[in-house]
């Protein structure tokens, strides 16, 4: 596991939170879910380049169009961050994204499932 600086961190947190309010407020793309969440960013150490995973909810068709509507995006999202972050080199911006929460919700669906007694 990589070590990453309380900087690095610092930096992600808001990058993660300027960039969910940019596709809350500011993305005006259709293709976007309005059910899209960033859960995620990952800066490397130089401020090039960053990934930010995304979780969307909704069947397969949505994630691809909201990935492609992100990806369409970008330099939209790019120049906002520069403009709301004060950093000497706005980074490369990759979205990835991220399964973690709607597998949480299927395997909560699935524990209540078994859980439940069988009169039922």
């Amino acid at each position: 596991m990589k070590k990453r600086s309380n900087r690095i961190i610092k930096i992600n947190e808001e990058i993660r939170r300027e960039v969910s309010s940019i596709l809350s407020r500011g993305l005006k793309d259709p293709r976007v879910n309005h059910m899209t969440s960033v859960v995620s960013v990952d800066t490397t150490p130089d401020l090039k380049y960053c990934k930010i995973y995304v979780s969307v909810l909704g069947d397969e068709t949505s994630q691809s169009d909201t990935l492609e509507g992100l990806k369409r995006s970008t330099g939209f999202i790019r120049n906002e961050l520069a403009r709301r972050i004060n950093l000497r080199n706005t980074p490369e911006i990759t979205f990835v994204v991220d399964q973690s929460i709607e597998y949480g919700i299927n395997m909560s669906k699935l524990i209540d499932e078994v859980n439940k007694p069988k009169g039922e």
